[in-house]
């Protein structure tokens, strides 16, 4: 039986992180999260490209771009989403995650969702690097080894 599973090395590879800029307070806090985590698995800091976007709603948009140029063999959205007093968290938060889920399937790029999606600021802070750990970073994590799993496949396919 061959099992194949991802590594955590990210020599050679390119990552390409998309950080929302409403919420920054968060996003940055998760930003540093992922690049740590990139960094630490071997990553060049060369290899690691940032974009910023105003919101988490046009992180799939952006996405689509990045992916349609086929250089990242991965991209890393951070963000947050916190819940107000109307419904917009929760058209912002359900298209915003079917639009990165779309666009990681059409073009068989991995992207991790290291958007927060919290009820308060207190939630979101815990989840960027406090009592909860720091979500970019698992993102981070989590795309590194799926792109070590892609590439380890398509090799095969060739």
């Amino acid at each position: 039986m061959k099992i194949i599973q991802g590594k955590l090395i990210g020599t050679g590879l390119r990552f390409c992180l998309i950080s929302s800029r409403f919420n920054e307070l968060i996003s940055s806090r998760l930003l540093d999260g992922a690049k740590d985590a990139l960094f630490r698995h071997g990553v060049s800091p060369q290899n690691v490209d940032l974009v910023w976007v105003p919101g988490a709603w046009e992180i799939p948009l952006l996405a689509k771009e990045i992916a349609l140029k086929g250089t990242y063999d991965g991209i890393i959205a951070v963000g947050a989403v916190i819940r107000g007093d109307t419904p917009h968290f929760e058209y912002v938060s359900a298209e915003m995650s079917k639009g990165i889920s779309q666009v990681s399937l059409q073009h068989r790029v991995p992207i991790g969702f290291g958007v927060l999606t919290c009820d308060n600021l207190e939630q979101a802070l815990l989840r960027a690097g406090s009592k909860s750990g720091n979500k970019g970073a698992e993102t981070a994590v989590a795309v590194l080894e799926m792109a070590n799993v892609l590439k380890e496949i398509r090799t095969e396919e060739a």
